[in-house]
């Protein structure tokens, strides 16, 4: 059997502002050292979620949560109570340090009340350390005795605890992504998109996808009516997360660390890094292409209306709540940051790409501690690529992307991993194949074991057959 090269190449409608963010990499280098011992250094994304992530430990209870000023390109860290010796030594690693009301205990006791007392589908919450409150979402669908049960609960945390608002739209298991990835159901063709290509625990190629999507179908193609080429090995969904582990049958497999974002261009996936709310985050989609938007909330809690039970909901736990637009389609497919940080796989939300809304993503760090597995190829297949192959090639910092309509039947197809991209190039109205423009609403749901069926209810536009993970 040849060896397959199994790129984290997306197609889809590449936005021409989240391209021009991504590709030239500006963020500002860590400095400040000049300034003074005290003085906030400005920080890439990646050094910032680094640095959150080591005074949350330092701080302990007095810690707060964090997030990024993307616009001073600082991390900010809220903190209760602090010991004065440990806020000093917060301000000499270079965090701007705010002394904020709640604590991360209390936020955590404030969404443990809103779990017991307003599970409704329709509905979320996340702390948003900016605010230093849960922020609490309900969708289109809940209204009447359901808005008043949550509005209540809301109030009953206390004036300074939570906010509400209503989003437009109805909460999906929907999502963003890398390649497009089939398989054959009894009810015709499910598609979601591969995240993250990793190395199993077993050393063996695999890659990371929505759990919904792993629960909906074993098997897995790279094309529409193709073989399979991947099985699922570990899925979780509902419950504590929304992830699978595929592993690639063939053990030869190349499955390179990068996502492609158009015009043969790729970012080289470096590391998993922690969602820090304020980060600028792009998500590629085989739907929608590429698109920006920020982190707006850690510890997300999302309860989907269930598609199989009109009186049941699934629940899922531990996401990132982000502005990111996302449509059907892209269930499972990466986000990441313009510095090759791996952050998550979309797992659902409410809006499109037209009206925008929330998104909400399962985090790549949690996905692979559950599943064992690392980020990155596992070089089983050797480093050279094979005839015909385009390997190699990195982010054009000149280029901008334009309309790259989407390219369907694309795990890997073409081996289109890293062609050297042309520094002045314009992508231009790439259209390609594949039926990828569909909508639907799969929705996989299980019973809180990581098990479970999914409705594969949408259609694809393209031949009518396929049924879109939303």
């Amino acid at each position: 059997m040849p060896k397959r090269k199994a790129a984290i190449a997306v197609g889809g409608v590449a936005a021409l502002g989240a391209a021009a963010l991504l590709l030239p990499n500006a963020n500002a280098s860590q400095d400040g050292a000049s300034a003074g011992a005290a003085a906030p250094k400005t920080l890439k994304a990646t050094d910032a979620s680094d640095l959150a992530s080591q005074l949350a430990k330092a701080l302990g209870d007095a810690f707060a949560g964090s997030y990024y000023d993307s616009g001073k390109q600082q991390l900010v860290v809220n903190v209760v109570n602090g010991d004065n010796n440990l806020l000093v030594q917060a301000k000499k690693a270079g965090a701007v340090v705010r002394q904020v009301a709640n604590s991360t205990a209390a936020l955590k006791a404030a969404a443990q009340t809103l779990k017991t007392k307003a599970t409704i589908p329709g509905t979320s919450w996340a702390v948003d350390p900016r605010t230093n409150k849960v922020l609490v979402t309900a969708d289109s669908t809940v209204t009447g005795a359901k808005w008043n049960r949550l509005e209540s609960t809301v109030q009953g945390l206390g004036s300074n605890m939570a906010t509400i608002k209503k989003s437009a739209g109805t909460f999906k298991t929907k999502v963003s992504g890398g390649d497009a990835i089939f398989s054959q159901v009894q009810n015709g063709t499910v598609r979601c998109s591969l995240g993250f290509n990793v190395t199993a625990s077993d050393g063996s190629p695999a890659f990371l996808t929505a759990g919904h999507c792993g629960v909906a179908a074993k098997d897995w193609s790279d094309s529409q009516n193709g073989q399979p080429i991947a099985t699922v090995d570990q899925a979780t969904f509902p419950g504590n997360g929304d992830f699978s582990l595929v592993k690639y049958n063939d053990a030869t497999t190349q499955a390179p660390s990068e996502v492609n974002v158009g015009n043969g261009q790729t970012v080289q996936i470096k590391q998993a890094v922690d969602a820090t709310v304020g980060t600028t985050v792009f998500r590629m989609g085989s739907t929608t292409g590429l698109h920006n938007g920020q982190v707006t909330g850690l510890d997300a809690t999302v309860n989907f209306q269930s598609e199989t039970d009109p009186n049941g909901v699934d629940t899922v736990t531990g996401l990132i709540q982000t502005n990111v637009c996302a449509e059907a389609g892209d269930s499972g497919g990466s986000l990441f940051t313009q510095d090759g940080g791996a952050v998550g796989l979309t797992s659902g939300g409410s809006g499109d790409c037209t009206n925008g809304g929330e998104t909400f993503f399962q985090p790549v760090t949690t996905a692979l501690q559950a599943t064992g597995a690392t980020l990155g190829d596992s070089g089983a297949a050797g480093a050279g690529a094979g005839a015909g192959d385009q390997s190699g090639a990195t982010a054009d910092p000149s280029a901008t992307a334009g309309d790259q309509q989407a390219g369907g039947d694309a795990v890997g197809g073409g081996d289109q991993s890293g062609a050297t991209a042309d520094p002045s190039a314009t992508a231009g109205d790439q259209s390609g194949t594949g039926d990828q423009t569909g909508t639907g609403d799969q929705s996989g749901t299980g019973d809180g074991t990581g098990t479970g069926t999914g409705d594969q209810s949408g259609t694809g536009a393209g031949d009518g057959s396929v049924t879109e993970s939303q």
